[in-house]
């Protein structure tokens, strides 16, 4: 070592010395050393260049360029990975898609035009998020609000029992435990049956999943799919578009989605996490449509088939508009921000809001003070406690100017916070997969049901009194009294919000 050393500062500091006797062995380590940094540089450049003309936010493009040119050894690798905002490939995939929907299936035949809704007085609010679904509102659908996971898998269970034809099933999370196994074998009996089943899981949500319990489905005659979001080789290295969409369809009739995953510790039977509260919701009527092309989509994707569907739309007993808003990295604008965003403009009397995860892009912060300035009672539900630290931490570093403007903030400390919900002034209500974080707004794959209904607002506002009774609300102390580490590091998880 002091002979390598020594070596070394002669090669760089020695003025008196013009010549020195390199081993050949270093010197081929030197110049591969010398080649390999080069390589590591230039990656960098051409990296930040993609960062520059690609990063939906500036933040996120500047943070990336820095890192990309001054440490690029570990930040190259780091932005293959997770640096993309836009899946490019699922976009040229949709695409493909809709060309097989309108030729085999043709799918704009399908009978949901008589159900658009017509009505001015709502549409005049909502307007532009049918152009960001690109469907409008479909009335004559069914809604049930359901609470919490007994109630949710009871009423997906049940469901899937009646089943006649065919069965989607997709979802982010799915565990190897009791509930996981009842679904299992719930699904192996009905494919054989002779249902068709489709079973679609996101590998990075389920990576605990076991190969026994896939391999078990497929036996069966389930067909089984990853998301894939690796497959193409430009998306080889990539981890960060997943597919957090919580979708079940029965025949075409029926359709459940919300923020329920598939594990033990949804029932409420995790004792780091205690009760589990949550919020789902299933649907009966032309709406379903829009969740069913969602799922056709995403299995097209993961497959490169499309399954043979019922296509016609059918009315349910009740007459309550639905609006299916999917939303992902694949879309031309940022489809969740965006909607989140005009809900929190359109309000003009109340607009409550309950996510698990709490780190807004910078429209959404804005939209929240706007809408509380101008008067409207804005509230925030989010958890106590926590399955991300990071989170939790950097939501400190928006509580304190989002107080200020007079938003409520509501820490649920009954169990666990997941229901992803708001309800806008006494018409419209929300269910579905998206979190007030940058995760949900750009790089997840997710699903909102929007529906315009009195009955169904005033049920949801209900539960939202039931879970504020559950919760304490926040006050300016919570901030200012932190420990000075607290707050530096709850500044710095604010740093990471791009890609928490």
């Amino acid at each position: 070592m002091f002979k390598i050393k020594s070596l070394l500062q002669q090669v760089f500091t020695s003025e008196r010395s013009t010549t020195v006797t390199v081993p050949p062995v270093l010197g081929k380590r030197r110049r591969f050393l010398i080649l390999l940094l080069a390589l590591f540089h230039t990656l960098g450049a051409i990296s930040s260049l993609d960062a520059l003309m690609s990063s939906r936010t500036s933040q996120g493009s500047i943070a990336w360029i820095i890192s990309l040119n001054t440490f690029p050894y570990a930040a190259v690798p780091a932005y293959w990975i997770f640096g993309r905002s836009r899946f490019q490939g699922y976009v040229i995939s949709r695409q493909e898609t809709a060309n097989e929907l309108y030729n085999k299936h043709k799918i704009k035949a399908a009978g949901v035009e008589p159900f658009a809704l017509q009505s001015d007085r709502i549409r005049g609010s909502i307007q532009a998020i049918e152009q960001l679904a690109k469907m409008p509102f479909l009335t004559g659908n069914q809604a049930e609000l359901l609470i919490d996971g007994e109630q949710t898998f009871n009423s997906i269970f049940e469901g899937i029992r009646q089943a006649k034809d065919y069965v989607f099933v997709q979802f982010y999370i799915v565990r190897d435990d009791n509930l996981g196994q009842q679904l299992q074998q719930l699904l192996i009996e009905k494919a054989q049956q002779g249902v068709a089943v489709y079973f679609l899981y996101d590998e990075i949500g389920s990576y605990r999943l076991s190969k026994r319990y896939i391999r078990r489905l497929a036996e069966a005659g389930v067909m089984v799919r990853p998301f894939h979001s690796t497959k193409g080789a430009g998306n080889r290295f990539q981890l960060n578009f997943r597919n957090h969409r919580k979708i079940v369809i029965t025949d075409g009739l029926h359709g459940w989605l919300g923020g329920l995953n598939v594990g033990d510790e949804y029932l409420g039977l995790n004792p780091r996490f205690g009760q589990w509260r949550d919020t789902h919701l299933k649907l009966t009527g032309p709406a379903v449509m829009g969740m069913q092309l969602s799922f056709v989509e995403d299995w097209y994707w993961s497959s490169d088939d499309i399954p043979l569907l019922h296509w016609q739309a059918v009315a349910s007993e009740q007459d309550i508009p639905v609006l299916i808003v999917p939303s992902g990295p694949a879309d031309r604008f940022e489809t969740a921000s965006l909607m989140i965003q005009h809900a929190l403009h359109s309000a003009v009397e109340r607009i409550w809001i309950a996510s698990p995860y709490f780190v807004p892009d910078e429209g959404t912060l804005a939209a929240l003070k706007l809408a509380a300035l101008r008067g409207v009672d804005v509230r925030v539900l989010i958890p106590e406690r926590t399955d991300n630290i990071l989170v939790s931490l950097a939501a400190y570093a928006f509580i304190g100017p989002l107080l200020d403007a007079g938003v409520n903030i509501y820490r649920y400390d009954r169990g666990f916070l997941h229901a992803k919900t708001f309800i806008l002034d006494h018409h419209i209500s929300a269910v579905g997969t998206v979190n007030l974080d940058n995760r949900s707004f750009r790089l997840n794959f997710e699903v909102t049901a929007l529906l315009a209904d009195e009955q169904l607002n005033q049920q949801m506002a209900t539960q939202f009194i039931e879970d504020f009774s559950h919760a304490r609300e926040m006050n300016y102390a919570d901030v200012l009294n932190r420990a000075w580490y607290l707050r530096a590091a709850s500044r710095a998880a604010n740093l990471m919000a791009p890609v928490l």
